[in-house]
């Protein structure tokens, strides 16, 4: 039987817990994971490419058949680099499906031999968004519990100079 490899592709702009609820539960089904931390020069993320890499890796350390890699090809292309016949997506919402049952179809005429697989957010994590963690940051309330402690970090870090330097992920203090 040859191994079951998928990947869990996304921006995790930052990683959440959320995120690896899903990383937790794909590495539990497959024989190897590699959660691809997209790269799009036309997405304006707030962390750059090689700190949601580093902050991803450092994330999902605990689980042995869990790899991080950056991509910036099309979902199907990264999965058929790595060997993946299986991409995972975690579905939080009637929205989220709508998005995903879309792209799964998309990626579907791309590519036939590669299956999608969703995985249903633990009730625990459906209020959470990458997006909202960066807003309640941005205001410096705590995002502990949300984000894992490296991430948290991070956010109050930048938080310290406010919104506006949050917004722009500046690191010294603006005018």
């Amino acid at each position: 039987m040859s191994e079951r490899i998928a990947i869990y592709p996304g921006t995790f702009d930052p990683p959440t817990n959320g995120h690896l609820d899903i990383v937790q539960r794909a590495a539990q089904l497959f024989d190897r994971v590699v959660v691809g931390v997209g790269m799009n020069p036309a997405k304006k993320t707030f962390f750059s490419d090689d700190e949601r890499i580093a902050l991803m890796r450092d994330a999902c350390a605990a689980h042995p058949n869990v790899e991080v890699q950056g991509f910036d090809t099309l979902t199907v292309e990264f999965a058929r680099s790595v060997g993946a016949r299986f991409v995972i997506r975690g579905i939080r919402a009637l929205s989220d499906f709508e998005f995903e049952f879309e792209m799964a179809n998309m990626n579907r005429r791309l590519a036939p031999e590669v299956e999608m697989v969703f995985l249903m957010t633990s009730p625990e994590y459906l209020f959470l968004s990458a997006s909202r963690v960066k807003e309640l940051a941005a205001f410096g309330a705590s995002v502990d519990g949300m984000v894992p402690p490296a991430v948290a970090k991070r956010l109050a870090a930048r938080a310290k100079g406010g919104a506006r330097r949050m917004r722009t992920g500046a690191t010294e203090p603006s005018d």
